[in-house]
């Protein structure tokens, strides 16, 4: 049986490039490992690492059609990414001016989270260590 070594790397699709890879590098801290313009795409491609590893993919294409998130809408429900300290992240958070929902304790790994929204409206998630 062959084996998955790890997850290489999640795909977004933003509406407003210059907003989301401020959002992402400035407001997350990812770092920029390399960025193209695609000319026959009409379409930038932003690799980022989280943590020291290559693991986003942002991209930017005309007119992408919307894909709902809420309620609960079928397909990929969310990004999670894991904090040392939640209190302090969340304030980082609100510091930039973004709206967070109540940090909350997931009853079956009593692990504290919570949830915010990127510019286009992709549920973020931060899990605490």
């Amino acid at each position: 049986m062959f084996k998955l070594n790890r997850v290489h790397h999640i795909a977004i699709i933003c509406t407003d490039y210059e907003k989301s890879k401020h959002f992402y590098t400035q407001v997350l801290g990812l770092k920029i490992v390399r960025e193209v313009y695609r000319e026959q795409r009409d379409s930038y491609k932003l690799d980022l690492e989280v943590a020291g590893q290559y693991q986003v993919e942002l991209f930017s294409f005309p007119e992408p059609s919307p894909r709902p998130s809420r309620p609960e809408a079928a397909g990929l429900r969310h990004l999670a990414f894991e904090v040392d300290d939640i209190d302090e992240a969340v304030a980082h958070i609100k510091a930039a001016g973004i709206a967070v929902e109540p940090i909350r304790v997931d009853e079956f790994t009593d692990k504290r989270y919570t949830f915010f929204a990127d510019p286009d409206g992709l549920p973020i998630e931060f899990v605490e260590k």
